[in-house]
């Protein structure tokens, strides 16, 4: 149990009020952008007199009706086959876990502890406990496993039963057991975490933007808190629907951690899940409040990319909603089928790897 700390919570994340780039993310010379202009093929959503049907040409309008939508990429960088990979994120980060492990790419953050699980729904992976759905989820886990100075809220891992325990910093793929388990647990997380250090690349995956605060412990969680909490101790936890400002002083935290402590050569790559929100606990509509979460996740990740020269952005979600919808989507139009993540993947290899 040494790798969970047990004292006082760390200080919450303070959002930045100010705009998180200093003007336009991108300026160029007119003679750079006619440059530009000449040089992208996919520079165009459409051509009167083009062919609709000709699934061969460059516009988007032709792009857009085959089956498997295939943007154009321009890496920032490229990556080694023999580079450590460390995945975080929502659960579309498992999938490019195994996307990677596939191709024999050493994958840290698929370790093997985890793989021994037993999860309640035997249809998923025990690594479905790591999955990080919030910006401010993947910082604290982040912060709990590298920084010296930030502590585990323990007083966060509430009682639920006589017997049974939550760590809403978790994912409840698992059975809920008792105290001295579910620590154990968190130390197991807080372990392999650690390994992120030793990985060139981190891919990160943004999920969520609507979040929840424990205010007894001070400090936001990963997942919804479970319901007999909710129910019990309804003055504890506090929704959030959180603002692009302060998704990007969590970037920017986790930018810093892993500049200061991960890998000396360190890349990542930022993509935004495109599994939409199970349910709102807002008063929007479900599908209003999943195209503001992922509308401010997928413009976020594009202002970080531009800050730092060693972050891009891969355009998985684009790929997935701009795909044939019959043919990307499970019934549940929630689950991307395992043929777009194999999509998706053979163009992240092709396009970073060398």
């Amino acid at each position: 149990m040494s790798e969970t700390r047990l004292s006082e919570p760390p200080v919450p994340v303070s959002s930045s009020p100010a705009p998180p780039v200093s003007g336009s993310t991108y300026v160029a010379t007119a003679a750079e952008a006619l440059k530009n202009w000449q040089q992208n093929r996919a520079n165009r959503w459409y051509e009167k007199g083009a062919n609709p049907d000709d699934l061969t040409g460059d516009y988007a309008f032709q792009r857009l009706r085959q089956t498997w939508f295939t943007p154009k990429i321009e890496p920032k960088f490229k990556l080694r086959p023999e580079d450590k990979f460390y995945a975080i994120g929502s659960c579309f980060a498992r999938g490019l876990e195994r996307s990677l492990i596939r191709r024999r790419v050493a994958v840290e953050s698929a370790a093997p502890e985890f793989a021994k699980l037993e999860p309640v729904n035997k249809e998923v992976s025990g690594l479905g406990f790591t999955n990080k759905y919030n910006t401010f989820s993947i910082l604290n886990e982040l912060r709990w496993a590298l920084d010296p100075a930030a502590v585990f809220p323990v007083e966060s891992i509430v009682q639920v039963t006589e017997s049974t325990w939550s760590d809403p910093h978790t994912t409840p793929t698992l059975r809920l057991t008792g105290f001295a388990e579910t620590l154990e647990r968190r130390a197991l997380m807080q372990t392999v975490t650690k390994r992120v250090t030793n990985c060139r690349v981190v891919i990160i995956t943004l999920g969520l933007v609507e979040i929840w605060r424990d205010l007894e412990a001070d400090v936001y969680t990963n997942s919804t808190p479970v319901p007999p909490l909710l129910q019990t101790q309804p003055g504890r936890y506090e929704f959030h629907l959180t603002s692009f400002a302060e998704n990007w002083a969590n970037l920017e935290a986790i930018h810093a951690l892993l500049s200061r402590c991960g890998h000396p050569d360190l890349h990542i790559v930022i993509t935004v899940s495109p599994v939409p929100l199970m349910t709102t606990f807002s008063t929007m509509d479900v599908v209003v409040a999943n195209t503001y979460a992922k509308s401010l996740l997928r413009a976020v990740a594009q202002e970080w990319a531009a800050a730092h020269g060693n972050v891009d952005y891969f355009p998985s979600y684009e790929i997935v909603q701009n795909s044939d919808r019959a043919t990307v989507w499970d019934a549940d139009l929630r689950h991307v089928r395992g043929a777009g993540a194999q999509h998706i993947m053979e163009l992240f290899v092709r396009s970073y790897l060398e």
